[in-house]
C-alpha cells in the first residue's frame, strides 16, 4: 500500500490569525500521526500574507516535541538562499532531538524578486543548486575532505544518524541528481500547471529510479508525487473547498491581494475576469478534487503512473476543520 505524507502551509484562514494558524498545524500534525500518515512536512514562503510557514525548520522543531512517531519534515528549505552549512547544522540539531524522524526535503524556488534580493543582501557568492546539495550531504555525514574548499569544518553537532534527504523538483535533471546523490525524489505535480507535466513527471520517476546509488540517506529510490487535494464527503462539497483554492491559485499580486486564505463565501463573490477563469480552469490539472471514491481512483491512477511510493497530498482548504476531515478520508482509503 502506498504510503501518505502531508505538506502543511500553516494557512491563515479567513477570519483566523497567524498565531492560530500555527496551533492549528500542530493539531493537523497530531492527527495525521494519530491516522497513521507516515510523514507530515513544512512549506517554505516568504512575504505571502495568508502563510505562517516562513521558517520551516522552527516550525519542525514544535511539531516534532508534540509528536511521537510521524516524520517531521521541510518542503522544502529554499537552499538557493541560505548556507548549506547552517542548513547542516540546524537539521543535525532537529535530528539529534528527534532521531530517525527527521526530513529534509530541499528545493530551488527562489520566490519573487524582493524575497529573493532580501534574503540574498550582500551575498556575494551564489552556489549552484546541484553543489549547495552536494555540500549538504558531505556536512551531514562528515565526508568533508581535503577536496572540499572548507575541508577541515564540522557541522555540530556530530551525531550518529542522519536526515533522510529529498529532492522536491519538477525535472527530470533534478530527478537524476537526486539519483546520483542517493536521495528522494519528491515530483511536484502542484507548483505550475502544464499538459504536458505528468509525461514529464513520470519520466523524471523512471530516469531516477534507473540512475539510483545507495546512501546513508537512502538505501533504496524512493518517489514520492504531490498534489493539491481536495476532498470532502461528496462531491458537491468538494467543488465548493476547490473555488476558495481556485480562487487563491490566480496569485494576485505575487499571492499579496488575500491577505487569508479564502473562505467559499469569499471565492464565490469574487468577479472573475475571462482570463482568470481560463486560468482557473488550467490550473485544476494541478489538483484532484472530489468524493473520497473519486478522490482515492485519481490518486491510484497517478500511484501507478509514475510507480509512486508515497504521495505527499497539500489538503489546501479552507478551515480546520475541512482539513482535518479530509485527511481522515483520505486515512480511511489508504491506511486502514
Amino acid at each position: 500500500m502506498v504510503k501518505l505524507g502531508i505538506l502543511d502551509y500553516a494557512q491563515i484562514d479567513e477570519g483566523s490569525s497567524a498565531r492560530k494558524a500555527l496551533q492549528d498545524t500542530i493539531k493537523l500534525a497530531q492527527l495525521a500521526e494519530i491516522l497513521g500518515y507516515e510523514r507530515f512536512w513544512m512549506a517554505e514562503h516568504h512575504n505571502v500574507p495568508a502563510f505562517a510557514s516562513s521558517s520551516p525548520e522552527l516550525i519542525m522543531m514544535r511539531l516534532a516535541d508534540a509528536t511521537e512517531r510521524i516524520r517531521i519534515g521541510s518542503g522544502g528549505v529554499m537552499i538557493p538562499h541560505y548556507s548549506p552549512y547552517k542548513v547542516a547544522e540546524n537539521f543535525r540539531i532537529l535530528e539529534a532531538f528527534h532521531p530517525g524522524r527527521i526530513d529534509l526535503g530541499i528545493g530551488n524556488t527562489v520566490g519573487t524578486a524582493i524575497v529573493n534580493r532580501t534574503l540574498n543582501e550582500n551575498k556575494q557568492l551564489n552556489l549552484g543548486y546541484e553543489q549547495s546539495i552536494v555540500d549538504l550531504t558531505k556536512y551531514l555525514s562528515d565526508q568533508v575532505d581535503e577536496s572540499h574548499r572548507f575541508s577541515g569544518i564540522t557541522a555540530n553537532p556530530v551525531i550518529s544518524t542522519v536526515p533522510q534527504m529529498w529532492v522536491l523538483s519538477t525535472s527530470i535533471r533534478s530527478a537524476k541528481m537526486a539519483a546520483k546523490l542517493g536521495i528522494g525524489y519528491t515530483f511536484g505535480l502542484f507548483p505550475l500547471a502544464g499538459i504536458d507535466k505528468l509525461k514529464i513527471g513520470i519520466q523524471a520517476a523512471e530516469a531516477y529510479r534507473k540512475a539510483f546509488i545507495p546512501s546513508s540517506f537512502m538505501p533504496e529510490p524512493k518517489v514520492s508525487i504531490a498534489p493539491f487535494v481536495v476532498v470532502a464527503e461528496t462531491n458537491e462539497q468538494a467543488e465548493k473547498y476547490a473555488e476558495s483554492l481556485d480562487l487563491w491559485l490566480l496569485g494576485t499580486d505575487n499571492f499579496g491581494h488575500l491577505k487569508e486564505f479564502p473562505s467559499v463565501e469569499t471565492a464565490r463573490n469574487y468577479t472573475y475576469r475571462e482570463e482568470e477563469k481560463v486560468i482557473i480552469q488550467t490550473n485544476r490539472i494541478r489538483m484532484v478534487v472530489g468524493d473520497i471514491e473519486s478522490v482515492t481512483e485519481q490518486l491510484n491512477t497517478l500511484v501507478r503512473q509514475f510507480k509512486a511510493d508515497e504521495v505527499l497530498l497539500i489538503p489546501l482548504m479552507p478551515g480546520l476543520e475541512a482539513r482535518k476531515k479530509a485527511i481522515e478520508l483520505l486515512a480511511g482509503a489508504f491506511i486502514n
